[in-house]
């Protein structure tokens, strides 16, 4: 796209916005430190470095594009490209079998931040910041339960792997002068109905609690609830309100997947509830076409409501954004691209916002007012904001990425099958 034409596109949007009381120039600035954590399972389909085998835990990639990363160098490069046409600087959410295991098996009850070296200077080399998950599925004790496990053998397994990878994170904070996010989700559930609901979860909460012993300064703990998972239909031991009320008291960030909810139900409308009780959230942001199946983000009304909302609670700064889903349909580089812009295109939206006037507009009782500017401000030209945000940061503009991943495809990702 010619240089001059989004520049002149953007100085009309700049007044445009100006005569509803919004500084674009300000707004671009946000947006600039919002940071989104890229899944590093994007690129392979969960599948990591830890040891050939199936998924399990409920955890499923469909299709079988050609083309996806083999090893840690292909992921590693998979990553730097799709980041090339992303603006802005951003993070890296990476799974505990993720490590750079040399080809030998370490077993998660022995995993420490050795393994995690050569992702930590990578991301240095690279100005990443790097993210962290615990691995509960995929492995021999996974089973039906992990940390909620009545077999104190398996359960102390699972102790011992969460306290390791907190402490991987601790080192990755530490090194990066970053607070390393790390991310506690478990599968734990039962195909059928039980009668033992208040066990498993006073055993998960033991475990956490016995986790939680060691205080760390440089990484922050945050846990995630699922609704079901395949194969685990009818009871999931870490619910929504289990872990809300465990945040809550224990000060812990929740994690909110935009997957994990029932279809009909508001995201959005949790931000403000819980950043009232828990010192901040952790988003992993997916597209739920048939409940959590982890469609390749898109810039829809569920996004965008929920990126308004966080504007709105001026939570920014108390919101840590990444993205979750692992679509093996398609070139798994343009997922990338397409989720992560998707979400940095809400977020202008959200930040373009005329707010003050709204918020007036609703302090008056002015609904009609209020409502007549909510759908006028829908066609404001954020998209010459954007496309100005895209040309700053020395990224293509508009769809002028499609032929650089399609090249991408043809000289490295297509040779590799």
């Amino acid at each position: 796209m010619n240089k001059e034409n989004v520049i002149k596109a953007y100085e009309l949007a700049k007044e445009r916005y100006a005569a509803v009381g919004i500084d674009t120039d300000a707004a671009l600035e946000k947006l600039q430190g919002l940071h989104l954590s890229l899944h590093c399972w994007q690129t392979d389909d969960v599948a990591g470095f830890e040891q050939a085998g199936d998924l399990t835990g409920g955890i499923q990639a469909t299709g079988n594009f050609p083309g996806k990363a083999r090893n840690i160098d292909e992921v590693r490069a998979d990553i730097l490209k799709a980041a090339s046409f992303i603006p802005g600087r951003h993070r890296l959410n990476l799974h505990e079998i993720y490590g750079d295991f040399g080809g030998k098996f370490v077993d998660r009850d022995q995993v420490d931040a050795s393994y995690f070296e050569s992702w930590m200077q990578w991301a240095e080399e690279n100005d990443f910041k790097l993210d962290f998950n615990s691995t509960s599925f995929s492995h021999s004790k996974s089973g039906n339960l992990t940390l909620s496990n009545p077999d104190k053998g398996i359960r102390d397994f699972w102790i011992e792997h969460t306290k390791r990878c907190r402490a991987i994170a601790e080192e990755m904070g530490r090194r990066q002068d970053s607070p390393c996010v790390m991310n506690l989700w478990i599968h734990d559930g039962s195909k059928d109905i039980t009668v033992n609901r208040m066990l498993y979860r006073s055993l998960l909460k033991e475990s956490l609690d016995t986790i939680f012993e060691t205080e760390y300064t440089h990484m922050k703990d945050c846990l995630e609830s699922k609704v079901f998972g395949i194969g685990l239909e009818s009871y999931t031991v870490g619910s929504n309100d289990f872990y809300v009320a465990y945040c809550a008291q224990k000060q812990k960030l929740v994690t909110l997947d935009t997957g994990h909810f029932h279809p009909t139900e508001s995201v959005a409308d949790k931000v403000s509830s819980l950043l009232l009780f828990v010192p901040e959230l952790m988003l992993h942001v997916s597209r739920p076409v048939r409940w959590d199946s982890d469609h390749v983000t898109i810039m829809n009304d569920d996004t965008l409501d929920l990126c308004k909302e966080i504007v709105r609670c001026g939570a920014m700064d108390r919101v840590n954004v990444g993205l979750d889903y692992f679509d093996g349909s398609i070139n798994r580089i343009g997922a990338y691209v397409i989720g992560s812009r998707a979400t940095q295109k809400c977020m202008l939206q959200a930040l373009l916002e005329p707010l003050e006037t709204l918020r007036r507009y609703e302090a008056e009782d002015k609904g009609f007012e209020r409502l007549a500017l909510l759908e006028e401000a829908k066609s404001l030209p954020w998209n010459a904001v954007w496309d100005m945000f895209c040309l700053r940061n020395d990224v293509p503009v508009g769809e002028t990425f499609i032929p650089e991943i399609q090249k991408y495809e043809a000289e490295v990702t297509s040779k590799r099958n």
